[in-house]
């Protein structure tokens, strides 16, 4: 979906994989983000989201899902600390001012059209708190009637702990009873793409498996909710492919999860990719696409009702 599709952990001490983040913020924005679409289709359908909702992003990214959103009339404000890279696509995609700058050769009636789409987009580099609804003589009525954490946890051991405090931050910036909606990994069986994944944890090393691939549990989303304080609400299923058009692609947008960082600091990029080709190759189709069904969770939460 930051994330990427977990958060960007550092689970050595050890120095960080030397990555251009440029060039796997693009490829997150170009190959992997899409692959969430049907995720993020599902949420707004079953939420009603439109001009009359105010809706806070948490991890958003390079921002297609506030996209979404946006075209649907929805006011939108996303917040993001783990990938400055990601935020800045997000600023193209969403403020009309910065894709103007930055695409001049646009036409005019272009510009336009995207300028009535983004209207109320908001990016924020760092925390929830800095993402505090802008002026307004009641704030209980400026305050989000939607928040959304994307980024799906159940995937690396440890990758639900940071959501906690973004949601207990971000909690208080909703309306009483507010929708809050959390995704996660489908189970193991449900999902081709966990096969791929166990490389991660193989070539990472095992003294320190803090990011290591887990399978995802059946409860994961409703402990995070209730550890936040929030009331479960509802849930749901939706199918969401990995679609590729050649194994490169398909290696470029997987790394570009984040989620095999720890292999590449424990053994090398070149062994890492050399891996994943080979993990990959089953689920490669005759025409030499990739091609991996998965299964994805979401709960919605609700505020406290003070």
């Amino acid at each position: 979906m930051t994330p990427t599709l977990v958060r960007q952990h550092q689970p050595h001490a050890g120095p960080a994989p030397r990555v251009d983040l440029r060039a796997r913020a693009r490829d997150w924005s170009e190959i992997q983000e899409r692959m969430l679409v049907p995720l993020y289709e599902a949420v707004y359908e079953r939420l009603d989201v439109g001009p009359g909702t105010r809706l806070l992003g948490l991890g958003c990214g390079s921002g297609l899902a506030l996209l979404m959103a946006a075209a649907r009339g929805a006011a939108v404000t996303g917040v993001e600390s783990a990938s400055p890279e990601r935020l800045a696509l997000a600023r193209e995609r969403l403020l009309p001012e910065t894709r103007e700058r930055l695409l001049t050769e646009t036409t005019e009636a272009t510009q336009a059209q995207g300028t009535r789409a983004r209207t109320g987009a908001r990016l924020v580099e760092g925390s929830p708190e800095d993402a505090v609804p802008e002026a307004a003589a009641d704030v209980q009525a400026a305050a989000y009637t939607l928040v959304t954490a994307f980024e799906p946890i159940g995937c690396l051991a440890g990758d639900a702990e940071g959501l906690g405090g973004l949601l207990a931050a971000a909690t208080p910036l909703a309306e009483r009873d507010a929708p809050v909606v959390l995704a996660g990994w489908g189970p193991p069986e449900r999902c081709a793409t966990s096969s791929v994944l166990r490389v991660a944890t193989k070539l990472a090393d095992p003294l320190r498996g803090g990011g290591s691939w887990r399978p995802a549990l059946r409860d994961d989303l409703e402990e995070v909710a209730q550890r936040a304080g929030l009331r479960p609400d509802g849930s749901g299923r939706v199918a969401c492919a990995f679609g590729y058009a050649d194994v490169d692609s398909a290696v470029r947008g997987l790394l570009s999860t984040g989620l095999f960082d720890a292999a590449i600091t424990a053994t090398d990029q070149e062994q890492v990719d050399k891996e994943l080709t080979e993990a990959l190759h089953p689920h490669r189709r005759p025409d030499g696409t990739v091609w991996m069904p998965n299964v994805f969770r979401y709960l919605i939460a609700r505020t406290p009702q003070r």
